[in-house]
């Protein structure tokens, strides 16, 4: 038990919906223009900054990456593109969106938007410092140096008319309940669900009040997915039949709600001049999970790495042979064909809130 334990500190999140969906790219996307978009959040955003902090939540090492451009490992928890790069690439901004601690960054990189995500955090600051990766509140603080830079590089006006018209989106809480609350039970001992839940809330409504503050105008907030779905739920706390757990979706599903309603309150209040929207993910989600053939789907509750049942990060050490079989690439985190569905949806369903 120990050792299944310590696998929560290092097992990251995801934000996986589920969709029906043609290849084209719908037309309202293109009339959306965004100077840059910009990401916060853990591991379903994070493109690699976790690559350049000390910390054992990383993902640069085979096979991760297999079906990445030339096949190469990045930090990116999948086997190839994830929302960060997907969004980007919906948007026609880039084809990848690079992690904001890259020193290789040039210009241009700054100029159209980075990714400030760090896998394993959460917006509890226990979560992270559990992990060792960046909080939401290093986030913050990596956004104002940028800010700091793209003044240099744009002038001051120019930067505020990018921040202004840019996309901002913001996912969190899926490692506060699966690591911190129910994996490690530091939290548990402190807070019930309902209590905790208003804590982890109230965190993400400073976030965006935060972000709001430094520029931003067009924020999305991601709700969470049925986390008790993902392999590794259903491994620990399934039963012997390794069904979703009950107890992490009513937890999702609480956190939802109370988030929802949050950042309703801001929209009509306190940020009047800003565009969030609240994105529910919840029962799109369940549906690829119960109907996997409608979307190509073969295996739901197996990741492709190893067993698909525990193995994630540096217990990742080989790959299936049929990666476009499984919903999860290893027991957290969807492939790329199940990211690409997922954003498709996303923007399909949300963008013109924005426009």
């Amino acid at each position: 038990m120990k050792f299944l334990c310590s696998l929560f500190t290092v097992f990251l999140p995801i934000l996986f919906l589920s969709c029906n969906i043609t290849r084209a790219v719908v037309n309202l996307h293109k009339n959306a223009t965004f100077p840059a978009l910009f990401i916060f959040g853990d591991s379903i955003f994070d493109t690699g900054n976790n690559n350049y902090i000390k910390t054992i939540a990383k993902a640069n090492f085979p096979p991760y990456g297999k079906d990445f451009i030339g096949g190469i490992p990045t930090g990116r928890f999948s086997d190839g593109k994830i929302p960060s790069d997907l969004s980007a690439e919906e948007l026609g901004i880039k084809t990848i969106l690079p992690p904001f601690l890259d020193p290789s960054l040039q210009d241009q990189d700054l100029l159209t938007g980075v990714s400030f995500a760090s896998a394993s955090t959460g917006y509890d600051p226990l979560t992270a410092r559990l992990s060792s990766v960046l909080s939401f509140s290093d986030q913050l603080e990596l956004f104002k140096e940028y800010i700091s830079k793209l003044n240099k590089i744009a002038g001051d006006e120019k930067s505020s008319a990018i921040l202004r018209e840019s996309l901002f989106l913001v996912d969190g809480g899926n490692n506060d309940f699966l690591i911190t609350y129910f994996g490690t039970l530091l939290r548990k001992f402190q807070y019930d669900v309902p209590s905790y839940i208003d804590l982890l809330v109230s965190h993400a409504s400073t976030f965006v009040q935060e972000l709001y503050g430094l520029g931003a105008r067009k924020i999305g907030v991601f709700g969470l997915p049925p986390i008790g779905c993902v392999p590794v739920s259903r491994t620990l706390r399934g039963g012997l039949k390794r069904k979703c757990a009950k107890e992490y979706n009513e937890a999702a599903q609480l956190f939802n709600n109370k988030l929802s309603a949050e950042i309703a309150s801001l929209k009509s209040a306190q940020l009047s001049e800003a565009i969030i929207v609240y994105a529910d993910i919840y029962n799109p989600t369940l549906d690829i999970i119960r109907n996997p053939q409608k979307y190509g789907f073969e295996i739901v509750d197996k990741g492709c790495c190893g067993t698909g049942t525990v193995e994630l990060s540096f217990l990742c050490k080989y790959a299936c042979s049929d990666v476009s079989d499984y919903v999860f690439w290893d027991s957290v985190h969807p492939t790329e064909k199940t990211y690409r569905i997922i954003v498709h949806r996303i923007f399909e369903e949300y963008i013109s809130y924005f426009i």
